[in-house]
């Protein structure tokens, strides 16, 4: 008998798995009539307790895309916003539904979660966003199959400007240890990732207190905002502190020739990236934020076919 797989992190998936699955992404953008059926009589449940616009709205069309039936699940519109312990829900929502996708905060929260008997994917806790990542390494992938280039992932430098203790940039660091590629990391003090993460990345992770040293030579520059969810009241602290961290023009001039630019989104246009920026041919952006859409569906038919032993 075979058990169900979770999604938590990145690294949940093997190496191999994960170049399958983001093969198999690539797939699904190209044939729109792919994988039909994939989810077909299944119904997935997509539990969002943080605000989501491209999660949300990519898992919800991801779903039926695959013949699912998308149920989204808010705090305020079921029991959760009335205290009730996820555990209850996990088992609950296991017996309707043959997946979880579920957006929260603490990582202590998804994995009560995972106590339900079927597969829970991590669609953003504080610690980790895997599934942005997945969209985030298809694009790579996508930019240099438009150049006609091969990606030599061990030759890649990939930069990180801004909030190191992030859960982008903590995720951007797990990518780099399993897919083998240099990312240089430009954070202010204080805002260091946690120490067992940077020891588990070794040579693949380079932390400067200098967006241009981080810049320089990136194949790829990737930002995200300075003040997340739920560190509002922090927000003119953060603003001093990343005080010339801010993704423009000057600090591209220093990047690769034929350096790209991503987004996780939503983006604060004038803090961490500018407009000349996020408007410019560099930009990736929305092509990422699309690949959020096809990369999870990829993840989901891994998931349901893929069962651990």
């Amino acid at each position: 008998m075979t058990a169900k797989r979770d999604f938590a992190r990145l690294s949940s998936l093997t190496l191999t798995e994960l170049k399958g699955v983001l093969a198999e992404a690539h797939a699904l953008k190209a044939d729109k009539s792919r994988g039909r059926t994939a989810l077909l009589g299944k119904a997935v449940a997509i539990v969002m307790e943080k605000a989501s616009t491209r999660t949300r709205i990519s898992f919800e069309v991801g779903v039926a895309e695959l013949g699912g039936i998308p149920v989204v699940v808010t705090t305020q519109g079921s029991q959760l916003g009335r205290g009730e312990p996820v555990k209850d829900t996990a088992r609950v929502l296991a017996g309707y539904c043959q997946a979880i996708v579920y957006r929260t905060s603490t990582t202590a929260r998804f994995d009560e979660m995972c106590l339900a008997k079927v597969p829970v994917v991590n669609a953003l806790t504080d610690d980790a966003h895997p599934v942005q990542l997945l969209a985030d390494l298809m694009t790579v992938e996508e930019v240099f199959r438009s150049r006609g280039e091969l990606l030599d992932w061990s030759k890649l430098r990939c930069a990180f400007v801004g909030d190191g203790s992030s859960n982008m940039a903590r995720s951007w660091i797990e990518a780099a240890r399993l897919c083998g590629f240099t990312l240089a990391l430009a954070t202010p003090e204080g805002f260091d990732p946690p120490a067992h993460e940077v020891a588990e990345a070794g040579k693949h992770l380079v932390i400067s207190r200098d967006p241009v040293a981080a810049v320089t030579g990136s194949h790829i520059v990737n930002t995200d905002v300075w003040t997340s969810m739920g560190q509002e009241e922090e927000t003119a602290k953060r603003l001093a502190a990343f005080a010339g961290y801010t993704v423009n023009e000057a600090l591209m001039h220093h990047a690769s020739p034929s350096a790209v630019v991503l987004h996780c989104l939503p983006a604060h246009r004038g803090e961490e990236i500018d407009d000349d920026v996020m408007e410019s041919s560099r930009s990736r952006i929305f092509d990422q934020a699309e690949n959020r859409l096809h990369s999870q569906k990829a993840l989901l038919a891994f998931l349901f076919t893929h069962a651990s032993s």
